[in-house]
């Protein structure tokens, strides 16, 4: 880390240390140096700007669904969701009828992506009337509509992610030493330029800055001991997302751990109940005069009808489905009870650990370790649910940046093939070589060789010559007429054995924190 002395190496000074006026031709670390030295607001918008600009450029690509009728794809979804609440009553968002036809992207997430959804329609609509109109605008793929829907992610983006990494990295870094710039600056950009992120929102087109960057400043506000407003902002980030409930346990089982280490226990849940009730309520209630209201929402919330799993998603479902038929063998209630089961019982030693011995490191590895088994065992999950395990890996990029390379490498390689189907090669191979340049920044992460366990790093070196040479085969073979997922397949099963790999050794290191830990974070300020 930079509050250690660093020297200089030359031809006729061996060892000068860094304290001492420094040559003006001092080469390589200029740039670096030049940002790093400036103050936390000027690096800051320097990165926020690099990271602009590699959005701006992603989104010059295609989208998913592009010119492909008749339900287009996930761009179509956003703008008809759009379409549908600027034109409908609030409480006709979830009802099927003539106006609403739920089996054209009918809107299935939470309230507050429908008022983001209406936010955002009501600028297109005065901007472009047309791209917005009730029944007329389905399919719209204008170039000044477009041109608003890449602007309406980038905006969201701007007012909520942005801010929040910046509230993180403050917090996560105080009461360091302001050596500890260069590596502030490295983990702020390991975060705002995760290639997975941008182009799943930039590229592919979501809204996924909006639960994330909600969730990123719940665990700031957390970190920083505000449990009651991190306990807002993760409501939102659930009633935007309802995939946000990957890091429930995480959260709950930390704040649980921390009331019962003070003196009013149960003064301490019963704030923390009455805040997210209250959030609740607030967000949902135009639905809340009738059950029948809250109930159409529910049952636009889980999709349980279309199956276990979709497409080919590195979880253990689908990886498993090539030997063991699971929609045929059980039935839809079945196949419910046994995900839940395996989900609850893979993020539970994580919870117990939380709440057992409730530090900041372990919530942040609880909130990898408990996303990941949502991710690897829960009903209904997409390749793009892996940025959920992302984040908080992100978070943690400075004290396991092995881990975050490891996931981000097989997190990139899950989605190729639907990036592929997006016609996103050409922005995904340029973010995958930045993403590489970036991580060995010099100066920037913290130096990992003595942490990592030499096992998997050998494990690592050669999954990642595999993956390249997996990228290769799919992009350059045709497979065979008998199995025309063949391909698919082989990816799913690698990145699902990486992600089973990392899921066991972060848990091995949250429960580690339990030996180690001398004393439990027990002194807590309050709101």
């Amino acid at each position: 880390m930079e509050n250690r002395k660093k020297k200089i190496i030359g031809p006729n000074n061996p060892t000068k240390s860094v304290s001492e006026p420094e040559p003006e031709h001092e080469p390589n670390a200029d740039i670096w140096s030049f940002i790093t030295r400036r103050s936390t607001k000027s690096w800051f918008l320097c990165i926020s700007l690099f990271a602009v600009l590699i959005r701006l450029a992603v989104s010059l690509h295609p989208y998913s669904g592009a010119q492909t009728p008749p339900k287009f794809g996930d761009y179509e979804a956003q703008r008809h969701w759009m379409e549908i609440t600027v034109n409908l009553p609030v409480k006709e968002w979830y009802r099927n009828s003539s106006s609403n036809d739920l089996g054209y992207w009918g809107l299935d997430y939470p309230p507050l992506t429908g008022y983001q959804s209406y936010f955002h329609g009501t600028l297109l609509k005065f901007f472009d009337p047309a791209s917005v109109a009730l029944f007329t605008s389905r399919g719209y793929e204008s170039y000044l509509g477009k041109l608003l829907m890449r602007w309406t992610v980038l905006m969201s983006d701007l007012m909520i992610f942005f801010p929040a990494v910046l509230y993180f990295v403050t917090v996560y870094y105080s009461g360091k030493p302001t050596g500890d710039r260069s590596s502030m600056a490295w983990h702020t950009i390991m975060i705002l330029l995760n290639p997975c992120l941008i182009l799943i929102d930039h590229g592919h087109f979501q809204y996924n800055c909006i639960s994330l960057g909600l969730t990123v400043a719940a665990v700031a506000a957390i970190l920083s001991d505000r449990d009651l407003v991190g306990s807002i902002l993760f409501c939102l980030a659930l009633n935007h997302k309802q995939m946000s409930a990957y890091y429930a346990p995480a959260f709950f089982a930390y704040l649980f751990g921390k009331c019962l280490r003070r003196q009013n226990p149960i003064l301490e849940v019963s704030k923390l109940g009455l805040v997210v009730l209250g959030t609740f309520a607030l967000v949902w209630w135009p639905y809340l005069h009738s059950v029948d209201g809250v109930l159409e929402v529910l049952s636009r919330l889980a999709p349980f009808e279309r199956g276990i799993y979709e497409d080919y998603v590195a979880n253990f479902w689908c990886t498993t489905s090539i030997a063991v038929k699971w929609k045929r063998l059980f039935t839809m209630q079945s196949m419910k009870l046994l995900s839940l089961t395996a989900t609850v019982s893979t993020f539970l030693p994580s919870t117990i650990q939380l709440i057992w011995s409730p530090t900041r490191r372990g919530f942040l590895l609880g909130l990898i370790n408990c996303s990941l088994s949502f991710y690897l065992f829960s009903f209904q999950v997409h390749e793009k649910s892996i940025l959920l395990p992302l984040l908080p890996a992100s978070l943690l990029a400075f004290e396991e940046p092995f881990v975050f390379q490891w996931l981000i490498y097989y997190g990139l390689l899950s989605m190729f093939p639907l990036l592929r189907r997006d016609d996103l090669v050409l922005p995904y191979t340029a973010l995958y070589a930045l993403f590489v340049l970036l991580y060995y920044v010099p100066r920037g992460r913290k130096d990992d060789a003595k942490e990592t366990v030499s096992f998997f790093s050998i494990v690592q070196l050669v999954a990642f010559a595999c993956s390249l040479f997996l990228h290769i085969i799919y992009l350059n073979i045709t497979p065979p007429d008998k199995y025309p997922f063949l391909f698919e397949a082989v990816i799913m099963i690698f990145c699902f054995s990486q992600f089973v790999l990392i899921s066991i050794y972060l848990n091995t290191r949250q429960w580690a924190l339990t030996k180690n830990s001398v004393q439990p974070d027990t002194k807590r300020k309050r709101l």
